[in-house]
């Protein structure tokens, strides 16, 4: 194995390390009965085979879990009663509490979810203007550990990662809100019809979860969301990138904000253990990345900091050979954020030039802001219970 191999699997293994740090906590209740969102099939299976079921009736479980949306045992019609309450005696089908909820002016809605030890993570629908589908935003993390600047999310300590149970049960209890059961199938149109990993945290500092959650929602007997409406949305963690590529083949979205490593590093302090250039690379290995299915690079608009007609000759310079789309974002204010909004004019030179470069450069209308439910204004007041487990805002 050559040294630079030798190195991302160093780098991913300290990674992974690390993330055990935060765990979440264990998918049972104080009762001792088992929660069944976010087990693997196999591990279904395994948990029914203790109680002394047969293998089948994990197929069925997982029917009626993620393609029904059944979160009570009884109304399990395929299933003999006896076996309903045999069930509910040892097991549940969960679901994040909705502490708070808030629809915008655009329609967008938000929810703040309560998980059982009491933490909170925010989730937002932004339903599609012209047509009857639209995008669930889901959290990774309570918190996050990045600091980028410009993010009011990176304002608040990274509290605990997000079980997979947690990441998967904010689309299914968006479902619940738009009464979106059974799952659609083939052609059929979906109110809910894409995911993209944009919520709070970094996902590839909770990969295992992630995956895990991801790997669930893929299932074609369950809520049989296709690879290509999930977009993973990373700041930049080079190691685990190859892995997500390989294992997930979701969508890519990078979190770039910057054409140099001087402002990257201001911006998104992560640049300064995975530079420009490294991402870059990792960028062109990621597979399947192809005209049908475009890298995006994320770039929030900052008045006078990294909108300048020089910086978008830049960026296009740097992508240059990628199937590559570049999503514009004008920053979106939140309460003591120390930058501004570039102007409508600055945004329009900026997109100009990367559209005559051949690049699709959409400015991304705000959503959700009268609710702080923008791109960049998510945030919970949830705090870690030990504070032995403090971190400093530093990359990871």
């Amino acid at each position: 194995m050559s040294a630079a191999l030798d190195l991302t699997e160093s780098e991913r293994a300290r990674i992974l390390a690390k993330t055990a740090r935060f765990a979440p906590p264990p998918a049972a209740l104080a009762d001792g009965r088992r929660d069944l969102v976010g087990l693997t099939r196999p591990e279904l299976a395994a948990e029914l085979a203790a109680i002394g079921e047969a293998p089948f009736r994990a197929k069925q479980l997982w029917h009626w879990i993620y393609h029904q949306g059944a979160t009570d045992f009884a109304r399990m019609s395929t299933i003999a009663r006896p076996l309903q309450q045999k069930l509910a005696a040892h097991f549940v089908i969960g679901r994040p509490d909705v502490a708070a909820e808030q629809t915008s002016a655009d329609e967008s809605r938000k929810f703040l979810f309560r998980f059982r030890d009491g933490q909170e993570a925010e989730t937002v629908y932004i339903p599609d203007r012209q047509e009857d589908r639209g995008a669930v935003c889901i959290s990774s993390q309570v918190g996050c550990t990045l600091a980028c600047r410009f993010c009011h999310t990176g304002t608040q300590a990274l509290v605990r990662n997000l079980g997979a149970a947690e990441i998967v049960g904010q689309f299914m209890a968006a479902r619940d809100a738009y009464g979106e059961w059974p799952s659609p199938k083939g052609e059929t149109p979906r109110l809910l019809s894409t995911i993209v990993l944009m919520g709070m945290g970094e996902p590839l500092y909770n990969y295992e979860n992630v995956a895990r959650a991801m790997t669930i929602v893929m299932d074609n007997e369950g809520i049989a969301l296709s690879r290509r409406r999930i977009t993973l949305s990373t700041s930049g963690v080079v190691p685990m990138m190859d892995r997500a590529g390989a294992e997930l083949g979701v969508n890519l979205a990078v979190s770039l904000h910057a054409v140099t490593d001087e402002l990257r590093d201001e911006l998104v302090p992560l640049n300064r253990k995975y530079p420009i250039a490294d991402l870059i690379a990792a960028c062109r290995r990621y597979p399947g990345a192809s005209n049908a299915r475009r890298i995006t690079f994320e770039y929030v608009m900052l008045a006078g900091i990294n909108d300048s007609p020089a910086e978008a000759r830049a960026l296009v310079k740097l992508i240059a050979g990628l199937p590559a789309k570049v999503n514009l974002i004008p920053f979106n204010p939140w309460p003591g954020s120390p930058y501004a909004t570039s102007t409508p004019a600055a945004i329009a030179r900026f997109a100009g030039i990367v559209m005559d470069a051949g690049y699709a450069a959409p400015v991304r209308t705000p959503r959700g802001r009268d609710i702080l439910a923008a791109c960049g204004q998510l945030r919970t007041e949830s705090r870690r219970a030990a504070p032995a487990l403090q971190t400093t805002s530093s990359p990871t």
